[in-house]
């Protein structure tokens, strides 16, 4: 999966766009593609398990989820 050409999906970012909503906003940015290769969606860069499972995720565990959505990142900008 390349890195896309649109800035990092990140909490801040998402918080920011959520604005006052209460929770854990949801990492989406309507770019629903899987990448295969990775097993992670090319817009939010969760799994089908992470999108099935979110509405019904305590915030901690959408706090967890969102640690392991930068560190996909993180791991594409490295080449890895």
């Amino acid at each position: 999966m390349s890195l896309p050409t649109r800035p990092p999906v990140t909490l801040q970012a998402a918080r920011a766009k959520a604005g006052v909503a209460p929770g854990v906003p949801s990492p989406c940015i309507s770019v629903c593609e899987m990448d295969e290769a990775r097993f992670a969606c090319k817009g939010c860069f969760r799994t089908i398990p992470e999108i099935s499972q979110w509405s019904r995720m305590a915030d901690a565990e959408k706090l967890a989820v969102w640690q392991l959505i930068e560190a996909r990142q993180a791991s594409l900008a490295n080449g890895l």
